[in-house]
């Protein structure tokens, strides 16, 4: 095995950028699938995603499958399926409650992981913080509150704590996005038998293939894509943190893109996730002699051949 150095393009990009690029391309693509869900259902929608993510990735990093090692098969399956359960989950949960509300919930998984993992005792009662904020912006006392909605963003909060710690794992094995390009496939097929038949009972309007071609080169090509650079390079105590943003971020594109204002109260809520997933880690860049990457090399594009 030998180590790939990144190009310096990309080495030369703080890795706190990439994740914070990666966050808003993630919030940005999921409040524009709301249109989408709506005509083929959350899983379809994420079906459909998972596919011209495939085809994007193939036309930009075509991996050597002869190349891939037997050990190396478990964790991409598992971090495909990962991945397309916690867009099918979360797609559902944003169908049923706002965006901002679901992100925060989504949150906590992550969040207790990062606390579980940091050194730092007192960082187990930061999830327990962030709960309450999740309480106030889900203000169960009000009687409106879309158990089955929360029910999912919890399902694609369980699915985004796997997520990071798989992605860092494949991210350390495989040169460049070689390994998302592995690894989306795998979603594809997983949420086949949930995404196929929503698509086939929708609505197919003609808008609806472009849009989730350009949401798709969102997410997952470029948001997953800069997640397994930054994860590559950064603890999961550091990026635990800088995950602390992200529910800010969905409250903040909800409010832009789908107009959903949240009230005082709520907005206490993100404020207390946002300071339980800052205070739950301290920074820490992952140092070069801890990754160990097996590269899988494109196959010739046409251009090579």
């Amino acid at each position: 095995m030998s180590e790939i150095q990144s190009p310096d393009a990309i080495s030369g990009i703080p890795p706190w950028l990439m994740a914070v690029a990666a966050m808003m391309s993630v919030q940005l693509s999921n409040a524009l699938s709301v249109p989408v869900i709506e005509q083929v259902g959350p899983a379809g929608t994420a079906w459909m995603r998972m596919c011209f993510g495939v085809v994007f990735l193939w036309c930009i990093a075509r991996p050597n499958l002869r190349a891939l090692r037997r050990n190396d098969i478990p964790a991409l399956i598992a971090l495909g399926v990962v991945t397309g359960f916690m867009t099918t989950f979360f797609l559902a949960a944003v169908e049923r409650v706002p965006l901002g509300t679901a992100v925060a919930i989504e949150f906590l998984g992550p969040l207790t992981v990062a606390a579980v993992m940091s050194k730092q005792r007192k960082a187990l009662l930061w999830p327990l913080l962030a709960f309450v904020g999740v309480v106030l912006l889900t203000e169960p006392w009000k009687g409106s509150i879309d158990l089955v909605g929360v029910g999912f963003a919890v399902a694609a909060g369980t699915c985004w704590a796997l997520y990071n710690l798989l992605t860092q794992h494949v991210g350390d094995r495989f040169a460049g996005i070689s390994g998302l390009a592995l690894t989306i496939p795998v979603a594809a097929l997983a949420t086949l038998p949930v995404g196929l038949p929503q698509v086939i009972a929708g609505t197919l309007t003609w808008w609806v293939l472009p849009a989730a071609a350009t949401i798709a080169l969102i997410t997952p090509v470029i948001a997953f894509g800069l997640e397994m650079t930054a994860l590559r390079r950064m603890t999961h105590t550091a990026f635990g943190t800088l995950l602390s943003i992200e529910p800010a971020f969905g409250i903040l594109i909800g409010l832009l893109v789908l107009a959903q204002t949240p009230t005082p109260l709520q907005i206490a809520g993100i404020a207390l996730v946002v300071l339980a997933g800052a205070a739950a880690q301290r920074d820490g860049d992952r140092t070069a002699d801890t990754l160990v990457t097996t590269e899988i090399p494109a196959s010739p594009s046409k251009e090579n051949t």
